[in-house]
C-alpha cells in the first residue's frame, strides 16, 4: 500500500474528528505500522491475546464480541473506518478483553502500543485527538449503560438506529440482536411491528 495514500486516508480520518494533524506526524505513525487485510469472518484478535499492539480500521467493518457464561456470542461494539480496534493496550490493559472479528473484509493499520503512546505524547495535535477519542469512548459507555438500564428492547433498537444509521445495512441482524441483548427472532418482530406502525 502506497505511503502517500495511507497518509491521505489518515488525514481524512483526523479531519472527520475536526482536527488537522501534521502530515509528518501521520507519516511517522505509518512508518512504524504494518497493514494487514482480514477476510470476512476472520478473527483479528482473540480474548486473552497480549495487548501490546492495537489497530486503526482503515477499511471495512469489524465487531468486538465475547462469549457469555451461557456460551452465547454477544456483540460488544461495531467498528467502522477510522475507529480503533483491539485498543485495550492503549487503555493500560495487559490483555485483549473482547475478541474482534471482520464483519466485512478489513484493512487494519497495526502498531505497537508503546510506540504510538510515545508519538501521542510528543504531539499536541495527537494529544487533542486522544482526549477527544477518550471522551467519545466515555459518552458511548454512558449511552450503552443507559440503554440497558432505562430502555426496553424496542427503544434500544430505535436508539441504535438513530445513533448508527450507517450500520443498519452493513451489520448482519443476528449481530445487532446480540448487541441489543435480544434474540434475532425478537429483533425481527420488533422491526416488523415498527414497519407496520410506519416507524
Amino acid at each position: 500500500m502506497d505511503k502517500a495514500y495511507i497518509v491521505d486516508q489518515l488525514d481524512k480520518i483526523a479531519a472527520g474528528f475536526g482536527l488537522k494533524i501534521d502530515r509528518e506526524v501521520i507519516g511517522e505513525a505509518v512508518g512504524f505500522s504494518e497493514f494487514k487485510v482480514y477476510s470476512k469472518g476472520e478473527i483479528i484478535a482473540r480474548t486473552g491475546d497480549k495487548a501490546t499492539t492495537a489497530g486503526i480500521l482503515m477499511h471495512g467493518l469489524a465487531r468486538s464480541f465475547y462469549v457469555d457464561s451461557n456460551g452465547d456470542d454477544v456483540s460488544k461494539f461495531f467498528a467502522r473506518e477510522g475507529n480503533f480496534i483491539m485498543d485495550e493496550g492503549l487503555m493500560g490493559e495487559p490483555e485483549i478483553i473482547a475478541s474482534v472479528e471482520a464483519v466485512e473484509e478489513c484493512t487494519v493499520m497495526i502498531f505497537e502500543v508503546a510506540k504510538m503512546k510515545e508519538l501521542i505524547m510528543s504531539s499536541e495535535e495527537l494529544k487533542t485527538l486522544w482526549i477527544g477519542l477518550l471522551e467519545s469512548g466515555m459518552r458511548y459507555k454512558i449511552y450503552r449503560e443507559n440503554g440497558f438500564l432505562t430502555e426496553n428492547a424496542t427503544e434500544r433498537y430505535l436508539s441504535f438506529r438513530r445513533h448508527f444509521p450507517e450500520l443498519i445495512g452493513r451489520v448482519p441482524q443476528q449481530y445487532i440482536a446480540t448487541y441489543l441483548g435480544i434474540k434475532p427472532e425478537s429483533l425481527s418482530r420488533i422491526k416488523n411491528s415498527l414497519k407496520e406502525e410506519g416507524i
